[in-house]
């Protein structure tokens, strides 16, 4: 299948390995929003961007095979959160740049991914992070996979934070508005339920 290869080629790494805390331990890619699972909405937004389409899971394998080029697992039992995907993703990544993004900000649009994408090709070298307010959303960036080493090394001197990493290496931010809905994160139940008058 034919991918938009402007304005920077990216493969993708959709975060959907977590714990799921918030949502009483559930696998929150394939909780339904709209009528349709998490993961769902944001594979449709990917699909078109790439030939690389991975998806970072810890269960339900056979369920985000059918959205995924490509499935990916953190090499630790243990849930240890999003750092241990992202590392996944880089070392299965085809393209000299992962696109990253979570599985629950299902309202993000193609506009902000090309805005991104054209942002990381103006910094080839460097990570690129969405930045709302004083706010930085590490899980919705694009790095370039050279960074792996150094992304590994962080890892294993202990760190866990993404956006420390990210900083670290020089990120670069794109600026949104603080109240940006695009970058709404439905990550507890009540987030996912219909607003008054909207119907399913």
């Amino acid at each position: 299948m034919p991918f938009d290869s402007s304005p920077l080629p990216c493969s993708i790494l959709l975060l959907a390995g977590g714990r799921g805390q918030r949502m009483d331990g559930q696998d929150k890619g394939l909780l339904h929003w709209q009528g349709e699972p998490l993961i769902a909405h944001l594979q449709r937004l990917a699909r078109p961007l790439t030939d690389d389409l991975i998806i970072s899971c810890n269960r339900n394998h056979e369920r985000y095979a059918a959205y995924a080029d490509q499935l990916v697992s953190d090499d630790s039992p243990d849930f240890p959160g999003p750092l241990a995907g992202i590392r996944a993703g880089l070392a299965a990544a085809r393209h000299g740049h992962l696109l990253i993004l979570p599985c629950d900000v299902p309202n993000i649009d193609a506009g902000l991914l090309a805005e991104l994408r054209k942002t990381a090709q103006r910094n080839p070298q460097l990570p690129v992070m969405v930045r709302h307010g004083e706010y930085w959303e590490p899980l919705i960036c694009i790095l370039p996979t050279a960074l792996r080493d150094a992304v590994e090394q962080a890892w294993h001197a202990g760190e866990r934070s993404p956006r420390k990493i990210f900083l670290q290496l020089g990120g670069v931010g794109l600026t949104c508005s603080a109240d940006d809905p695009r970058l709404a994160n439905l990550n507890t139940p009540e987030l996912l339920l219909p607003r008054p008058g909207v119907s399913e």
